[in-house]
């Protein structure tokens, strides 16, 4: 379980093949900020952009870890497939304060970034989130992007999408890879978890159980 404060910002700096072939997925060694893997051990979980992954190797000299990631969850998210920066939190503790929401580490969606725009001191940032992620996403509700908590503004549904406003703060893009932001983007999307208990209710109601 996470919170989607982002800890530090890393970068894939390989990104291998398992296999030949679609089926295989790719060994990623991610180098950390100096220091953030001081209490990391192996098998942790650690959240890639939003994508919960396990630590399978670790060179804290050298300030590095690798994760496997399947074909699967490369098919699912954006980002993961080759070389870049990367948001990074750690599994909370549960005697920990939770500063952000309740974020599962199970990407639910990729979305598109539409707008992004400074206005004032703080970025106007718009995405096209998928229609089917739509009945989830609420005003002032909460939705990770890239693994960052962040709070939903302005919401503009259509046929073919669903597009959420957010204003990031200043300290949001400073300290995370959303400082990258252009239009065209993809981004990992994770609805509320309290949203998708409510809908999987509700719809159960419907059907009589």
């Amino acid at each position: 379980m996470f919170t989607g404060i982002v800890s530090g910002v890393g970068r894939i700096v390989e990104a291998r093949p398992l296999g030949v072939g679609a089926e295989f997925g790719r060994a990623l060694s991610i180098e950390t900020p100096p220091g953030f893997l001081d209490d990391v051990r192996l098998g942790d979980s650690i959240a890639l952009s939003g994508a919960c992954m396990t630590v399978v190797s670790l060179d804290a000299i050298e300030h590095r870890f690798a994760v496997e990631i399947s074909a699967e969850s490369l098919v699912r998210t954006a980002g993961l497939d080759g070389l870049g920066e990367v948001n990074l939190e750690k599994a909370m503790r549960a005697d920990a304060r939770l500063d952000g929401h309740l974020v599962s580490g199970h990407v639910d969606g990729v979305g598109r970034v539409s707008h992004v725009e400074r206005v004032g001191e703080s970025w106007e940032l718009r995405i096209e989130a998928p229609r089917s992620l739509a009945r989830f996403l609420a005003v002032k509700g909460s939705v990770a992007v890239d693994g960052v908590s962040l709070t939903v503004n302005r919401i503009v549904d259509s046929p073919a999408a669903c597009e959420i406003g957010i204003n990031l703060i200043a300290h949001t893009v400073a300290n995370t890879n959303l400082r990258g932001l252009a239009v065209g983007r993809k981004v990992n999307l994770e609805i509320d978890l309290i949203a998708r208990y409510v809908e999987r209710m509700l719809g159960a109601q419907g059907r009589g159980e």
